[in-house]
C-alpha cells in the first residue's frame, strides 16, 4: 500500500517500542531491519484504521526498546543496530514454563545463552529480564515459581540487573484462552487474591537480592512490597546510560499504573505466533498464525492490510501517540 500523504509525527525525538504488541525480534526481524534502513515504517491505528508513517531514521529516534521471548534470531542484527548509532534495550521474557502455557517458546537454556550475548553486544545495561506473566496453575503453583525463578536468576546474574515481574491480568480474551488451554492440557488455573501475589513477590524479591538483581513490578502498583520498585519498562535513564547522553521524554504510560516514558509502538496485535495462552496481545491464535504466514518483509506495514484504510493528510496536524 502506498504511503503517500500519511500523517507524520512532528514532535520530539521518539523512543521506538518494538514491540509489546508482538515479538518483532523473533518473527519480524528482517522486516524491522529493512524499515530501519529505509528510515520509516507504517502502522495502523486498530480503532479508527488510520495509517501513520513513523520515522525510524537516527535523527528522529532517541532509542529503541525491543520486547521478545527469543532474541536469538535477531542477534545477527544487533551489531548493525549499534553501528547505526541506536541505543537499544532488550526487554526479554524468560519464564521456563511448561508447554501447555507456552506452546512455541524456545528452550530456556538456549535463551539464557542469547541473553548473555545481548550484554556482550550492546552493553551491561542493555538486558532487562522479564519474569512475566506470572500464572498460578496446577502446572505452575507457588512453589514452582519460587524454584523456577531461583534457577533462572542464578543463570542470569551478571547478564542483567533487573527483573520485571507482573501477574496475569485476566481480561475476557485471556480467560477464554486460559480456559481452552486448561481443557486441552488437563490442568487448572486460578487468579489468587492480591495478598497471595504479594507473598509470592516477597519470596521472589529475596531470591533476586541473592543475585544482585533488583525487582520491579509492571503496571500493578497495588502489589508492590518493600524492596520492589514500580517498573519503567521504557526507561530513559537506562537508554541514556547506553547512549552516553541525556534524552528528553515525559512519563506517559500506556495503561493504568504503567510507569513508562512515552514511546511509539510499531507492532500490531494478533500477529505473534508464540502461542502463550496468557497473552493479552493475541485474542485469536489462528489469526495470529495466518497473519504471520502472510507477512511480507518488504512491506511498509508489519502485515498486509486488507479492507478500507484511511490515511491522514500530513497537513492535518501532528501524529497522536496512541498506545492501546
Amino acid at each position: 500500500m502506498a504511503a503517500a500523504s500519511s500523517n507524520v509525527w512532528s514532535g520530539d525525538r521518539l523512543i521506538i517500542s518494538a514491540s509489546y504488541k508482538t515479538d518483532i525480534p523473533t518473527f519480524y526481524g528482517e522486516w524491522f531491519m529493512r524499515r530501519l534502513r529505509a528510515g520509516h515504517c507504517m502502522t495502523l491505528n486498530p480503532y479508527n484504521r488510520q495509517a501513520y508513517r513513523v520515522p525510524l531514521d537516527r535523527a528522529s529516534v532517541s532509542g529503541i526498546v525491543f520486547w521478545t521471548k527469543n532474541i536469538h534470531p535477531f542477534l545477527k542484527h544487533l551489531p548493525e543496530v549499534k553501528e547505526r548509532g541506536y541505543p537499544a534495550v532488550v526487554q526479554h521474557t524468560i519464564n521456563r514454563y511448561p508447554r501447555p502455557l507456552e506452546t512455541s517458546v524456545v528452550d530456556a537454556e538456549r535463551t539464557i545463552e542469547s541473553a548473555w550475548r545481548v550484554r556482550e553486544l550492546l552493553g551491561p545495561r542493555a538486558l532487562v529480564w522479564r519474569y512475566d506473566t506470572v500464572v498460578i496453575s496446577s502446572l505452575t503453583p507457588i512453589e514452582f515459581h519460587v524454584e523456577n525463578f531461583r534457577w533462572l536468576a542464578s543463570r542470569l546474574a551478571g547478564a542483567t540487573d533487573e527483573a520485571v515481574i507482573s501477574f496475569a491480568q485476566i481480561y475476557k480474551k485471556t480467560k477464554r484462552n486460559l480456559d481452552q488451554a486448561a481443557e486441552e492440557g488437563a490442568f487448572t488455573w486460578q487468579d489468587p487474591p492480591a495478598q497471595v501475589k504479594r507473598d509470592l513477590l516477597s519470596k521472589l524479591l529475596r531470591v533476586a537480592k541473592e543475585h544482585r538483581i533488583k525487582v520491579s513490578v509492571c503496571s500493578q502498583r497495588d502489589l508492590l512490597v518493600d524492596g520492589a520498585e514500580d517498573a519503567k519498562c521504557v526507561d530513559i535513564h537506562r537508554i541514556e546510560s547506553l547512549a552516553g547522553q541525556s534524552i528528553r521524554a515525559r512519563l506517559k504510560g500506556n495503561r493504568k499504573d504503567c510507569g513508562c516514558y512515552e514511546s511509539r509502538d510499531i507492532g500490531e496485535y494478533d500477529t505473534c505466533p508464540h502461542g502463550c495462552v496468557y497473552c493479552y496481545a493475541v485474542q485469536n491464535r489462528e489469526l495470529a498464525l495466518a497473519r504471520f504466514r502472510k507477512h511480507d518483509p518488504e512491506s511498509e506495514f508489519l502485515f498486509e492490510q486488507t479492507g478500507r484504510v484511511e490515511e491522514k493528510s500530513e497537513h492535518s496536524g501532528s501524529l497522536p501517540l496512541f498506545k492501546s
